[in-house]
């Protein structure tokens, strides 16, 4: 039964849809300089992003999006920043991150 794939997605879109805001604009996060995200986000690699670097800001996010909880993201993800980085974000992330969000925020 858990190795069964539709039972893993399941499990995946529950996960992420209990994290979402309730809007979009409750994502408040810094649009520039230095970010530096808690070992329960990123607990390898990279902590400390430069938001004004693209592929940073674009790691931080594909990061936030994927391991963050909701105050994380909150914390974390600009709304004027997801919105923008959101075409290639969608192709970085896991099937169960987009379609979750896509169905809550028509915008992105």
């Amino acid at each position: 039964m858990h190795d069964d794939p539709s039972c893993i997605a399941s499990l995946l879109r529950a996960r992420y849809k209990q994290r979402l805001p309730s809007s979009l604009n409750e994502l408040a996060g810094p649009e520039h300089g230095m970010v530096e995200l808690p070992l329960h986000i990123a607990w390898s690699g990279l902590r400390i992003l430069n938001l004004d670097r693209p592929r940073q800001r674009v790691s931080l996010y594909r990061t936030v999006l994927a391991e963050g909880m909701r105050d994380d993201l909150c914390r974390f993800l600009n709304k004027g920043i997801l919105l923008e980085l959101w075409p290639l974000l969608r192709k970085l992330i896991s099937t169960a991150i987009k379609d979750v969000r896509e169905e809550a925020f028509p915008e992105l």
